[in-house]
């Protein structure tokens, strides 16, 4: 199996359809090229290479063709991109003009012409390749498999307020699991659960880990995830970030975490969760465990392993294997992932195959949950059947059945989404995925398809669509919100092995460890640095990602820049070195790169000249000296995060970023203005993000024509007045749908410009305004609003009345505000809320929490 063929097809139809009558290929004679390619890409025929998708596993011969036919695919959608990529260029030398002459005259030069006919020669190339292909196909007998490529996702709200609702016949076990620890008497009390994969091992840690007895019981805990990796030191640090104590990865050294551990442990009782354990080197689990003995008697460590042998040689207080669910605790899993609540009594038909289903499930929750994702609101009896009879059960079962139930699901969801869902392959085991991380690294490759329904949404929200339908089939998993409306989620180590089974050909970690490097690599994690294996990437021609997962030295990042002039996705996070190849300039397709956390002190100039870039990150860069004015010239970018060491953001220039979606401004310490120069630009912009900007006294003047905001976070920002800065509030445009203020103490009253978003308004927060004294009596006027958090605002004594009916608020919080006067039945009739560390006017006290859902 692999990538699937047909996704990476209707891209390419998608994009040709939107470049063909663009003006510059008219312009360039291009344009029949570009329609023949069309139609020669037409007649491969979407739905019989889903056909032949199907059949893959089956016929080498046809895996084969499958894979020749992905090469020049590949070729073609470079061809296209770096049409789009002088399209783009033509755009920006329009809009901003030229320092270099070269460029100026290229388009009606002698070289234009020369590379028109190079562009028409590939494109003719690569016609007469595919056609050579498709004429081989007759030999196969394909049909067609009709699936709408852009079919809209069904999405269903899942309850993420934890793992108890979701998880059935535990209990006994967690029962189990918390008696023994509460008996510890030794210095360090080991306990295993041992498994196979996807029983549910680490579900069960979590109901453990967060039990009201164990909560109390514990005076620290802490959960850190292992996997394949078991380095003492690495561990170290994993526990000391677990337990919220950052650590200086440039200046700690394994004495200086060692200190910081014992520190953090002397005379606490402390549980310490290690999940997913493989090491089986006793050395380093004896290493481990003297380094932990710094704690309180009556600490424990719980461990999950699918290994008894590593269980023994831990000498555990307790061992708990864990069995498979009975056939009525799956069954009642299984109904609780297919149906909406009480639908399946509906559907009494259904039952009876659920119960032949749940059987070949063997008892694994996962494999419950999967196939039950896969038959949510599917109410035709043909598609229940096709599951419980697929040939795919008959295939030579690993860990315990699971395998087989998840590539059952694997080859139910749509071709789009198995994109998506193998491109996780490039990060590794128990890795946790950020929204806006992994959004921009498929739009990056081309991964989402616009829906026809809706032609004008975003990117970023279909993107979004695709996490959530990938969610609730059970392929991620443990979903978190995240601060600044990000949120997280991960990928069960299973799912993990399917797509490496699926997509092992195209994906390569380079380590230490010398390996056979086949032609068909396209995505790199680079986790050693050394010559010798850089030299071995030497046959490689078409590497579209490279991630690094260690601090790459800077010979290393050149070779491979000047090397992979394809790249799409480069992230080299957390590098030490100051400066940037300029190199760089010459990464035509390039559209996602992660400079993030890094010792870059500037940006060479050239990397301007990427006009296909969508996503720049530069977050964390303290050393940053400034951008160059010329960054204007990335016209597709979505996406920008920055820390800069300058006072004013694109001080020289006009600069519009009409693509920009979202900018995060972090840090920059010493900023007091930013894009100054700018009217009526930035028009797409939604979310709008300043953190740690000590020095920024105002919101910046534009923001007032921002008629795209949606999510507004200041936080941090000490010298920020919100008023507007005599601006009139009427000035302001803003439809906000979220407002976060938190950390600004020269704030005493909300701004009148939040007027502007009356109707538009769904969530307010408000946290650590200590000077805030009271909220306008205009606030129950938000019609929209279903969310209104209140946290430790000193100074607030007072609310306006009316909030309590407002009809549209679901959720009211309101913490430590110590003046504020309140009475707890004002606020009954609202769905969920909770109140603590006020005055409550019933006995004139400081109340515990109350609390009410």
């Amino acid at each position: 199996m692999a990538d699937p063929v047909s996704g990476l097809a209707a891209s390419l139809l998608q994009k040709l359809g939107s470049l063909v009558y663009q003006e510059f290929c008219l312009a360039w004679g291009i344009q029949s090229d570009l329609q023949k390619l069309e139609s020669t890409i037409s007649d491969i025929n979407i739905n019989e290479l889903l056909d032949a998708e199907y059949k893959q596993a089956s016929n080498p011969m046809l895996r084969n063709w499958l894979g020749r036919l992905k090469v020049v695919l590949s070729d073609a959608e470079d061809v296209i991109d770096e049409i789009e990529y002088k399209v783009f260029r033509k755009q920006a030398i329009r809009a901003y003009g030229s320092t270099s002459s070269k460029v100026r005259h290229f388009f009606s030069s002698s070289m234009a012409l020369s590379s028109r006919l190079k562009l028409s020669h590939k494109i003719k190339d690569i016609r007469e390749r595919l056609d050579a292909i498709n004429a081989g196909k007759d030999q196969f007998n394909f049909t067609e498999r009709h699936e709408d490529v852009h079919v809209m996702p069904v999405w269903r709200e899942m309850t993420h307020s934890g793992v108890e609702s979701l998880v059935i016949g535990r209990q006994g076990d967690k029962k189990k699991i918390i008696e023994p620890m509460m008996e510890a008497n030794k210095n360090v009390n080991i306990i295993t659960i041992v498994g196979i994969g996807g029983l549910g091992k680490t579900t069960l840690a979590k109901l453990v880990y967060n039990d009201e007895v164990v909560v109390n019981h514990f005076q620290l805990k802490m959960w850190v995830c292992i996997s394949t990796d078991f380095k003492v030191t690495e561990l170290m640090e994993k526990i000391l970030k677990s337990a919220c104590k950052g650590v200086d990865k440039n200046s700690s050294t394994e004495d200086t975490l060692q200190t910081s551990l014992k520190e953090l442990l002397k005379d606490k009782k402390f549980l310490l969760v290690l999940d997913d354990v493989w090491n089986v080197n006793r050395n380093k689990w004896v290493e481990l465990i003297d380094l932990l003995n710094g704690g309180s008697h009556g600490s424990v460590v719980v461990v999950t392993t699918r290994s008894h042998k590593i269980s023994s040689i831990l000498d555990p207080i307790y061992t708990h294997s864990l069995d498979g669910l009975s056939k009525i605790e799956s069954l009642s899993l299984f109904v609780k992932w297919a149906f909406k609540e009480g639908e399946d009594k509906r559907h009494p038909n259904l039952l009876s195959i659920a119960d032949e289903i749940v059987e070949k499930c063997k008892g694994v929750p996962l494999a419950v949950k999967s196939l039950g994702g896969l038959l949510y609101s599917k109410v035709d009896e043909r598609e229940w059947n096709l599951v419980r009879d697929n040939n795919i059960w008959e295939l030579e079962e690993n860990e315990g059945g699971i395998l087989p139930a998840l590539r059952l699901s694997y080859n139910q969801i749509p071709i789009h989404l198995k994109r998506c869902l193998v491109y996780c392959v490039n990060f590794p085991k128990d890795h946790e995925f950020f929204n806006i991380r992994l959004i921009g690294q498929w739009v990056a490759h081309g991964l989402i398809l616009r829906m026809p329904v809706n032609k004008t949404q975003d990117l970023e929200d279909v993107g979004d669509l695709y996490i959530k339908e990938l969610m609730s089939r059970c392929f991620f998993q443990d979903f978190e919100e995240q601060e600044l409306g990000l949120y997280s989620f991960k990928m069960h180590d299973l799912v993990h092995d399917l797509v490496l089974s699926i997509a092992h050909k195209e994906w390569l970690e380079i380590d230490s460890n010398n390996k056979k490097i086949a032609p068909t690599v396209r995505h790199l994690s680079i986790s050693y640095n050394g010559l010798q294996v850089l030299k071995s990437l030497n046959k490689l021609t078409s590497v579209r990602t490279i991630m690094y997962r260690t601090k790459p030295h800077v010979f290393s990042v050149e070779s491979c820049i000047k090397k992979f002039k394809s790249l799409r996705v480069l992230d080299i996070h957390n590098s030490d070195f100051k400066n940037l190849p300029s190199s760089i300039g010459t990464q035509k397709h390039l559209r996602y790169l992660d400079l993030s956390n890094t010792s870059l002190m500037k940006l060479p100039n050239s990397i301007c000249k990427l006009h296909n870039l969508q996503t720049l990150m530069l977050g964390g860069c303290v050393n940053l000296e400034r951008l160059s004015k010329d960054i204007r010239n990335l016209i597709n970018l979505r996406l920008l995060t920055i820390t800069t060491k300058d006072t004013c953001l694109l001080e020289n220039g006009v600069c519009c970023f009409n693509s920009l979606r979202s900018l995060f401004v972090a840090y920059c310490l010493r900023l007091e203005c930013l894009f100054p120069q700018m009217d009526r630009c930035l028009t797409n912009l939604r979310i709008l993000v300043f953190v740690g900007c000590e020095s920024l006294i105002s919101l910046p003047p534009i923001i007032k024509h921002l008629t795209s905001l949606e999510s507004l976070y200041i936080n941090y920002c000490n010298e920020m007045d919100l008023t507007g800065g005599g601006e009139d509030a009427q000035d302001f445009n803003l439809r906000l749908q979220i407002l976060e203020i938190e950390g600004l103490p020269k704030v005493e009253v909300l701004p009148e410009w939040l007027l502007g978003s009356t109707n538009t308004l769904k969530e307010l927060y408000i946290k650590w305004c200590g000077n805030l004294k009271a909220l306008p009596e205009w606030l129950p006027t938000l019609k929209s609003l279903q969310t209104l958090v209140i946290t430790d605002c000193d100074e607030l004594s007072s609310v306006p009345e009316g909030i309590n009916h407002m009809k549209t608020l679901r959720k009211l919080m309101i913490k430590h505000c110590a003046q504020l006067v309140t009475r707890l039945e004002d606020w009954s009739n609202i769905p969920e809320f909770e109140v603590l560390g006020c005055i409550n006017v019933e006995d004139e006290e400081l109340p515990p929490s109350v609390s009410h859902e």
